[in-house]
């Protein structure tokens, strides 16, 4: 799993050398000498009850594999709260200082996905970038790091505001100015990363969330886990990121981070018109949209939105990086400046809708999705168990495509050629030629479980409460509360979308559908191939 050709390395340097501690001075007051010790006539001395035994030096903490420093765990200074987030490679927790009763966030890194170097590099890459950017006021701060047996937590500061699109279908009344400031700030991150020499590499809108709830409360950059050091010229060649927002140069792994404004490019885009500028049914569909690079300023609200916002947007979304604007660029156009062309005339109130439903689709998507695998039995991940350990022949803990072809008929199983492609393709996305565990069962899962009827219709009885038949607005309503998604018109706005036979209601059919439409999620892998 070792770095590609091109791709530039990080050294880490080796963990500080703790200072000695000061030797405790007396202080100057009048010493008296201690009376004569008893000693015995072989010269030995008699330890007496009211003097103290000489120290016992305790054996020293062992050291971790991923921060090499001293195992801490995290629970001796923090209680664990209630579940805040969750990745393809951490949980965050609302956590509380013991000592002062204060609030943050923790994410959780089970060391278990840590499967070799270069997954260990990577988080402790993470931590490093998070130090080195610390101060700024747009990027979460992290508070320390912690490293036990069983995870890294890294403790960052809390962000009780949630997440960015919340706050703009909260607000109701949005204008180009509202979404100029938002983006001023995230493009601000940008340039502060690129200065500091830092490629952020997964931009997005889940990715920036409000300090507080306060009415003028700064976004905060997070998640830095696919963050890489750079220099100017350095290319990467490694496919990371999430679908709707990755640049075309990425799809063809050369890249530098002029990547990073063409994301914050497609999040301007959904700011002003409420959808992704490049869409599709399948990840694949998505990119190949990317790489046509057709822009639509023609569809509502387009014809509303000011000249000089199109301006910007088709600069950041410029296909030939070298010609894209730079971060210090774009925040001195005319429509991004804070006395700039940006208007505070309200946008076409259908963007917040179609901003509603984009975000809301998914979450459904992934409550009936975490509904499958909890539902998943111990006899079916067995079986995936024992296919992937009967074609990794070497126990290298990667398999090929050849064995994964080869393999497969062995165990009798039903995947077609094209299939196995699918799967091969479903879990290599870094494109070295293997897959590993973690990504086997996922993927396998994906194309072997969800999509079996049994699945789905435990899924479907999962909303279902009463077994009517159908998914009511209220038993909808009351699934997505508990994973805190959604407020009752965004509700209802799923169920317009998913009930094709607009009878105010989904039937199983229907929801089959849906989540047989494919679901284009992160493309994300930490791998630098």
């Amino acid at each position: 799993m070792g770095n590609c050709n091109g791709i530039p390395t990080t050294t880490t340097p080796p963990p500080q050398q703790q200072p000695p501690q000061e030797q405790q001075q007396q202080p100057p007051q009048e010493r008296q000498q201690p009376p004569p010790k008893p000693s015995q006539p072989n010269g030995l001395t008699i330890l007496t009850a009211s003097e103290p035994a000489p120290p016992r030096h305790s054996p020293p903490s062992p050291v971790g594999r991923v921060l090499g420093r001293p195992i801490a765990d995290v629970r001796n200074t923090y209680v664990i709260g209630r579940e805040l987030g969750r990745g393809q490679f951490g949980v965050t927790h609302l956590v509380t200082q013991k000592a002062t009763r204060q609030q943050f966030a923790c994410k959780s890194i089970a060391m278990r996905k840590l499967i070799n170097k270069d997954d260990i590099d990577d988080v402790r890459r993470e931590v490093q970038i998070m130090h080195h950017l610390t101060g700024h006021r747009n990027i979460v701060e992290l508070k320390g790091a912690y490293e036990d047996k069983h995870s890294v937590n890294l403790v960052m500061e809390l962000c009780a505001g949630g997440e960015l699109f919340d706050r703009i279908i909260a607000k109701g009344h949005y204008s180009e100015r509202a979404a100029a400031n938002l983006c001023r700030q995230i493009v601000t991150v940008v340039h502060n990363c690129h200065t500091m020499g830092v490629f952020h590499r997964d931009l997005k809108p889940e990715n920036f969330l409000l300090l507080s709830n306060d009415e003028d409360s700064p976004l905060k950059a997070t998640d830095f886990g696919l963050s890489v050091f750079f220099k100017p010229g350095d290319v990467f060649k490694d496919l990371v990121g999430s679908a709707y927002y990755v640049a075309p140069e990425v799809l063809r792994r050369h890249y530098g981070a002029e990547a990073d404004i063409w994301s914050a490019g497609v999040i301007l885009y959904i700011l002003l018109s409420g959808v992704p500028p490049f869409w599709g049914e399948t990840e694949q569909s998505i990119f190949d949209a990317i790489l046509r690079g057709n822009l639509d300023f023609v569809s509502d609200p387009w014809p509303s939105i000011s000249s000089s916002a199109k301006d910007l947007v088709k600069k950041m979304l410029q296909p030939d990086p070298k010609s894209r604007l730079t971060a210090a660029e774009v925040l001195n156009h005319p429509w991004m400046r804070e006395d700039g062309d940006a208007s505070d005339k309200p946008i076409d109130i259908a963007v917040l809708t179609r901003m509603k439903q984009f975000r809301a689709m998914n979450k459904l998507k992934k409550v009936a999705l975490k509904v499958i695998a909890e539902n998943l039995s111990e006899e079916e991940i067995i079986g995936l168990k024992e296919m992937f350990k009967s074609m990794d022949t070497d126990n290298s803990g990667t398999i090929t495509y050849e064995e994964l072809k080869a393999g497969l008929p062995k165990l009798g199983t039903k995947l077609s050629e094209s299939e196995v492609r699918q799967l091969m393709e479903a879990a290599d996305v870094d494109g070295n030629g293997t897959i590993d565990y973690i990504e086997f069962i996922s993927a396998t899962m994906h194309l072997n479980r969800v999509e079996r009827e049994d699945h789905l219709y435990k899924a479907f009885e999962y909303f279902d409460k009463d077994n009517s038949g159908y998914i009511t607005v209220e038993e909808l309503e009351h699934a997505l509360k508990k994973y805190n998604m959604g407020d009752e018109k965004t509700i209802k706005e799923i169920i317009s979308e998913v009930d094709t036979d607009n009878d105010g209601r989904i039937n199983y059919d229907e929801f089959a559908a849906m989540m047989r439409k494919g679901n284009p999620e992160m493309v994300t892998n930490r791998r630098r191939k």
